[in-house]
């Protein structure tokens, strides 16, 4: 019978550690997958990393797990960019690591990716973005219409300090303005973790921390809240109602008739990955009521757009998605045994300052051991063999 139900998986601490791949992940997927290699339950791979190509990422987790994984599957921080329709065709300045204006590039964006390039100290790069404004690739003396920031940069410093001159010029960084404009130009931030894991037994920091530092130093140097457009990866729901896009895709793509009613998001982070699974079916069961905002607060502008963009999709594909499970794994940033900070379920909020603090929404579904009891879990509550 066909599937009724799909997997969203994270990857760092769930399918892998660094570059070494979860021993429970080749299992997970040999259930997952028929005789020939093809997966008879639709899937989407749900990261926060932002520093790859997707049809890298997708060649990477191919590798590891054994079987044909495409780009098409995967779902990077930045991907679901593709809905901000009024961003594109914009000259943004796009920081990050990575391949970061192949990526730009693959949206449609006239980027300018200069956070990453330029390594000379930090007073150098606000004068070179300023001449490459005027050069013919970017059109005449053209001003900067905003900021992503794909995920944390390498030089920190350097991204910190033209990120600022950007926003207090008002995107024109060759120009000395007497006031500080206010409100600044829109911002987009992909990827909102705190921490984590990789090889290293502590958790790293990640985005969340660089935009932490961004949001403080904003502050101090104008006495004003730094503001965003949106803030898109997991725990968004902009995120995962994407994800749910690509799993009906994907269901129509292979001909199962039967509508995908149930999602199992199986995670290794309690704040991005169950936080976002549970935000998401508290999402869902507001839709229902045509209701839109499922628990975020203090920027109206986030929320608002995130739920814009959400509603997009509605007209590309059937709405029957009822529920969103949350699947916490012990393989990643999450330790029973205490090996990790445990405080992040509890007192101490690890989520960005823009999601509201509900110890609930922290409390996955389920926690099993690895990414293999998550898959046998489903497939049980779902009577699937």
């Amino acid at each position: 019978q066909p599937p009724a139900f799909g997997f969203l998986f994270d990857v760092d601490g769930v399918l892998v550690r660094g570059s070494q791949p979860v021993p429970a992940a080749r299992r997970a997927f040999q259930r997952l997958a028929d005789g020939g290699g093809r997966l008879r339950v639709p899937v989407v791979f749900l990261t926060n990393a932002g520093n790859c190509l997707r049809s890298d990422k997708a060649r990477e987790l191919s590798q590891a797990l054994g079987l044909q994984v495409s780009p098409e599957q995967v779902i990077l921080s930045h991907s679901p960019l593709q809905l901000f329709s009024q961003f594109h065709q914009r000259c943004m300045l796009v920081a990050g690591q990575g391949p970061v204006e192949e990526n730009a590039r693959k949206y449609p964006l006239c980027p300018v990716c200069l956070c990453v390039l330029l390594k000379g100290p930090a007073p150098a790069p606000a004068l070179a973005l300023a001449q490459r404004l005027k050069h013919k690739e970017t059109q005449s003396s053209q001003n900067l219409a905003g900021v992503i920031l794909f995920g944390e940069p390498v030089r920190w410093e350097t991204s910190l300090q033209l990120i600022a001159d950007v926003l207090l010029s008002n995107g024109n960084p060759g120009a000395e303005l007497q006031d500080v404009p206010y409100p600044h130009l829109p911002i987009l931030a992909c990827n909102m973790d705190l921490l984590w894991m990789a090889e290293a037994k502590m958790p790293r920091f990640g985005h969340g921390t660089f935009l932490l530092c961004l949001e403080s130093i904003y502050k101090k140097v104008t006495g004003k809240e730094l503001k965003y457009e949106a803030l898109i990866g997991k725990p968004s729901p902009v995120t995962y109602r994407y994800a749910q896009y690509l799993i009906q895709q994907q269901a129509e793509k292979q001909g199962w008739k039967a509508p995908i009613r149930r999602l199992y998001a199986v995670g290794d982070n309690p704040m991005s990955d169950v936080y976002g699974a549970n935000l998401y079916n508290n999402y869902l069961k507001s839709a229902q009521q045509n209701q839109v905002q499922a628990g975020l607060k203090r920027s109206p502008e986030a929320a608002s757009a995130q739920a814009e963009f959400s509603l997009e999709l509605r007209s590309d594909c059937t709405n029957s998605v009822e529920s969103c499970e949350s699947i916490l794994v012990c393989t990643g940033v999450f330790r029973p045994d205490g090996a990790a900070p445990r405080q992040t379920e509890g007192t101490v909020f690890h989520g960005h300052r823009d999601f509201c603090f509900d110890p609930r929404l922290l409390q996955a579904s389920h926690i099993v051991q690895d990414v293999d009891d998550a898959v046998q879990l489903a497939f049980k509550k779902e009577n699937w063999s």
